[in-house]
């Protein structure tokens, strides 16, 4: 085989991202391909090393989706932490005042639902799918879409391997394998590199609200017996995000007494210097939250994007070879703060129309697009069209946005009770130019390395690792923008917004540049999404490579 010949590796249906959409709907897809005697070949491909270790999640967990793929399975059978026993909803006041809701709306409720790891249910997943005979490849990353002469997706290419920082070969060097699919399904969750490509290529988002992010970092630890029960759920408001900035934070109490902390904020604020991960870390400075973290360890460290846009932010969901699923395609409802249950879903939807397509022989459009009709006809459609206004009634603060998601319950889901659709706008576009104005937040925040850490230590909690000796997997289309421009106008608020000390600026010859620590990436893909120049392009890095998460 000659430099230019690559393997090519045929399969029936390929999966993009070993998640917990793509491994339902691959299980979904055996299992019906099974009852109608179709010999189907089902492929998963995933850049972590194993199944779950790049999986983050708070999470709880809605088991509806579950109880439809594992009909014949008791609630118990699922690697669920424990049942939600306990749910409170508290405003948080910097000064330490906590104030509990009386009330929990119920499309706000949690009744019903599971506290748990997605990296445990997707490793558990992975397992039931290679039982029934889902091929599932680790790691392997996508490089490239595959089209033929009509633009129709017909596989993708997986990444090479070997290359150094120059671009040369090393000794491993190991090209990437051509794998050619009838139907290839992305599940690459939020931002992914060849979702991105594939929304703009084919114009997926025409006549679609702009999809809006938030990130949610997140922190495991193991704290003194008697300090929170496993089935705890409790979520706040208040700060240290405060009116202006959407989002809020998460205590869930796991098996083993772990605490489980997070919080959420939305990508859409306008002072350029907020910071994530020290959003977080203010959290914990308050004192209830600060009194439960008393005496224990911190264990590990991650942080994740999320497509809070709601409904009319989803792409169109086909095209000719290809389908969306899972976070990739937007599924979530930011009200209630669940996502999992609505990925599997729309894996399992999937699955049902590739069923169609082989019965019909026909992978276009023409018979791809009976997912969409599958999507409507479900009670997933139900629950995000009752949601589909939830964030964007944040644009003029919480109490705002709070307001409009009352009234949407009493009016199905209606902005302010009396809108069918409000309008939405890009995150990034909502940044404001930095100005000795801008209120700097954490002047008084102090990393004493019991309660509160700094981004390199809580780096090393997430276990993240890269080669140092390959091309980096941070693209800068226009170095000029970032190191000059966006430095003057914005104060290079990729400083900031990630949560990892990826982008850094350094003192070197007395002035001031900025550094990229690319092997740092906990993959959140924040600074794609939040550069407001839009020049930073995240792509996978070398298979393999990445955090090591294993209970988040």
């Amino acid at each position: 085989m000659t430099q230019n010949q690559r393997e090519e590796l045929p399969i029936d249906v390929l999966f993009v991202g070993g998640g917990a959409a793509s491994l339902a709907g691959a299980l979904h897809l055996k299992r019906e391909s099974k009852k109608n005697n179709l010999d189907i070949e089902i492929a998963i491909i995933e850049k972590a090393n194993e199944i779950g270790s790049h999986s983050l999640s708070g999470a709880v967990i809605d088991p509806r989706t579950l109880i439809e793929l594992f009909p014949d399975y008791n609630l118990d059978s699922f690697p669920f932490e424990a049942p939600i026993n306990t749910e409170k909803m508290y405003f948080l006041h910097k000064n330490g005042l906590k104030l509990g809701f009386p009330y929990i709306p119920k499309g706000m409720s949690h009744h019903g639902c599971y506290v748990a790891s997605l990296g445990k249910l997707t490793r558990w997943l992975g397992e039931k799918c290679e039982e029934e005979g889902v091929d599932i490849f680790c790691p392997f990353s996508g490089d490239e879409i595959l089209y033929d002469e009509n633009n129709s997706v017909i596989g993708i290419r997986t990444g090479d391997r070997g290359i150094d920082k120059n671009g040369n070969h090393k000794p491993n060097y190991e090209q990437g394998v051509d794998i050619k699919a009838k139907v290839t399904i992305f599940g690459e969750g939020t931002r992914g590199s060849l979702s991105k490509e594939l929304i703009s290529k084919f114009d997926l988002m025409k006549n679609k609200n702009p999809q809006v992010w938030a990130i949610g970092v997140k922190e495991l630890w193991k704290v003194p017996e008697g300090t929170i029960n496993p089935g705890y759920v409790a979520h706040t408001l208040g700060h240290p995000l405060g009116n202006k900035i959407f989002g809020g934070g998460f205590i869930y109490g796991m098996q083993n007494n772990i605490l489980d902390i997070g919080l959420v904020t939305g990508l859409d604020y306008s002072n350029p210097t907020i910071d994530p991960h020290h959003e977080l870390q203010l959290l914990k400075t308050h004192a209830w939250v600060k009194n439960l973290l008393k005496d224990g360890e911190l264990l590990s460290y991650g942080a994740k994007s999320l497509p809070e846009g709601g409904l009319y932010s989803m792409p169109k969901l086909y095209t000719n070879g290809a389908l969306l699923i899972g976070d990739s395609a937007g599924f979530l409802n930011g009200m209630r703060l669940k996502g999992i249950h609505l990925a599997m879903k729309s894996g399992m939807l999937a699955a049902e129309a590739i069923i169609e397509a082989f019965r019909q022989n026909d992978f276009t459009e023409k018979t791809l697009s009976v997912y969409e009709t599958y999507f409507k006809d479900s009670w997933a459609y139900k629950e995000l069209y009752k949601a589909r206004n939830f964030h964007q009634g944040f644009k003029k603060g919480a109490l705002f946005g709070m307001m409009n998601a009352g009234l949407a319950l009493y009016t199905n889901g209606r902005g302010f009770g009396i809108f069918n659709k409000l309008s939405g706008h890009h995150g990034h576009k909502e940044m404001q130019k930095i100005s000795s104005s801008t209120p700097n937040r954490y002047k008084d925040l102090i990393f004493d390395g019991k309660i509160t850490f700094d981004k390199a230590t809580d780096v090393y909690h997430s276990a993240t690792k890269h080669d140092e000796d390959q091309a980096p997997h941070l693209k800068i289309i226009d170095p000029d923008i970032c190191f000059s421009k966006c430095k003057e106008e914005y104060g290079n608020p990729c400083q900031y917004f990630c949560p990892a000390s990826v982008y850094e600026v350094v003192e070197e010859n007395s002035a001031e540049r900025l550094q990229i620590n690319f092997s740092n990436c906990v993959h959140c893909k924040t600074c794609d999404i939040m550069d407001p120049y839009q020049t930073i392009n995240w792509v996978p890095p070398e298979s393999g490579d990445g955090p090591s998460w294993k209970n988040m």
